[in-house]
């Protein structure tokens, strides 16, 4: 009688580490373990609620250049591994999740600012460069980078470009792919392409530069990128206009788009969200209002502006506040790092869009939501192009943190089926990733979806760079 012996199991993601030690060892790789487990999770999908994170990690590849980024590439495909692209980990959409078979591709070294061009008005930048140290690199040339997510902070580029990530300043700017010219490109079989134009206008062939951004990584890898730049205006301001219920406060977002005035930036807190600051931050914002438009004025004209917004605003039955250069510093700082928990709590944050006339639509539908699936519902609002940030909580009490209900992820979904039936979308612009998979099967045709997967086939035909994110 003879015995057959099983074959001994691969383990691929380590033969690929094991191989670029050897063949590439200029290149720093880090082997899956316990040391590399915050590499599992983005911003968005790290465990919440004091729940450790547990288990190794993925393998992960930290090259410096491009020419790196495509021998990382290619060694995987030999090796039948997917690769996760990741930039900074502070997306919110699980885009830059990965499990131990995998290897993370990180940009964070490709952090160079290549090239400023003041009178060509645009930077070359790798995808590593950090938001805002783009910005504080651009201040003596009097030019800056207009998109601004919340994370500018430690967001980089690459992470924004691979999201097309939005921000507060996207009702005068637009989002990322805007301020986008061209872009390099390390695709799936490690070839480097160059697509876009160095010049603001070009239109020969395809718009492959737009079809990249926001492709969150499952098209091909950013290694450089040629970004629009614009002059820091000569003013600022801040003006606030509380109003005296939520509801009168989207009556206000009416008036300023009937008003002459285009502000830079205008964000939207209702009645909940006020009081929510206030727990955590210790303002007393609710004590003004019980709403609030923040808003952010910049350029020419800033008096003649601030005139026409206030008689516009104070019309619609708003305190207006044309704000101090060091309060209004600090309202933006509440904005983007004000808002927190006082208590342990279930949360779903959603980042839907709709056209801004259809804003009311949605937060008239809250209190239902409340009273159907027993949650807690607000929304923070970038109002100026439609986009919410609505947060569904549910207070965990003596609960097993662990034991999730399921109610919220309903009042979740209904609430994005609320925000399509308004002409609306699923995400404005934290991107699909893992978290918004099957929502965005709801907005998207099954002909729609074809046509995307036809794309990424054509580009990655193993299906190497990102599976199972986007679409």
């Amino acid at each position: 009688m003879t015995t057959t012996t099983a074959p001994a199991r691969t383990d691929r993601a380590a033969d690929l580490v094991d191989a670029l030690g050897r063949l590439h060892p200029d290149i720093e790789v880090r082997p899956a373990s316990r040391a590399t487990s915050a590499y599992r999770y983005d911003a968005g999908t790290t465990p919440r609620n004091g729940a450790p994170v547990e288990g190794d990690g993925p393998a992960v590849a930290f090259p410096a250049d491009a020419a790196a980024v495509q021998a990382v590439v290619r060694l995987a495909g030999e090796h039948g591994v997917s690769i996760v692209p990741r930039g900074a980990g502070s997306g919110l959409s699980g885009g830059a999740t990965a499990t131990r078979d995998q290897l993370v591709v990180s940009t964070e070294r490709l952090d160079r600012i290549v090239e400023v061009a003041p009178l060509d008005e645009v930077a070359v930048v790798e995808p590593g460069v950090v938001n805002a140290a783009l910005n504080a690199h651009l201040e003596p040339y009097g030019l800056f980078y207009a998109p601004d997510p919340a994370s500018f902070e430690i967001s980089t580029i690459g992470g924004n470009i691979a999201t097309n990530a939005g921000g507060l300043r996207c009702a005068g700017y637009g989002v990322t792919r805007e301020s986008v010219l061209g872009l390099d490109v390390v695709l799936a079989d490690g070839s480097l392409v160059s697509v876009g134009h160095r010049s603001v206008k070009g239109v020969n062939g395809l718009d492959l530069t737009s079809l990249f951004v926001g492709s969150e990584g499952v098209l091909g890898i950013v290694v450089r990128a040629i970004v629009r730049l614009r002059p820091i205006p000569v003013a600022r301001r801040t003006v606030t206009a509380f109003f005296p219920s939520t509801s009168a406060g989207l009556d206000g977002l009416d008036a300023i788009t009937r008003s002459p005035v285009r502000p830079t930036v205008v964000e939207f807190f209702d009645e909940p969200s006020l009081a929510a600051i206030d727990a955590f931050s210790g303002t007393a914002l609710r004590d003004r209002g019980a709403s609030l438009v923040l808003v952010e004025l910049d350029g020419y004209g800033i008096d003649e502006q601030t005139a026409d917004l206030t008689t516009a605003l104070t019309a619609a039955g708003a305190v207006v506040t044309a704000e101090t250069d060091e309060d209004g510093h600090a309202l933006w700082e509440l904005r983007r790092h004000g808002r927190g928990h006082t208590e342990p709590q279930w949360f779903v944050g959603e980042d839907i869009a709709v056209p801004k006339s259809r804003l009311r639509d949605v937060y008239s539908r809250f209190a239902e939501l409340e009273e159907r699936f027993d949650v807690r519902v607000s929304a923070v609002s970038h109002a100026g192009d439609g986009n919410l940030h609505p947060a569904i909580t549910r207070a965990i009490g003596d609960a097993d943190p662990a034991d999730r209900p399921a109610a919220l992820d309903e009042a979740a979904t209904e609430l994005v089926r609320i925000a399509l039936a308004a002409g609306g979308t699923v995400t404005g612009e934290h991107g699909i990733g893992t978290v918004k998979r099957e929502w965005a099967a709801l907005e998207l045709s099954p002909r729609h979806l074809a046509a995307q997967r036809a794309l990424k086939d054509a580009l990655d035909p193993a299906g190497l760079l990102n599976p199972g994110k986007a679409i």
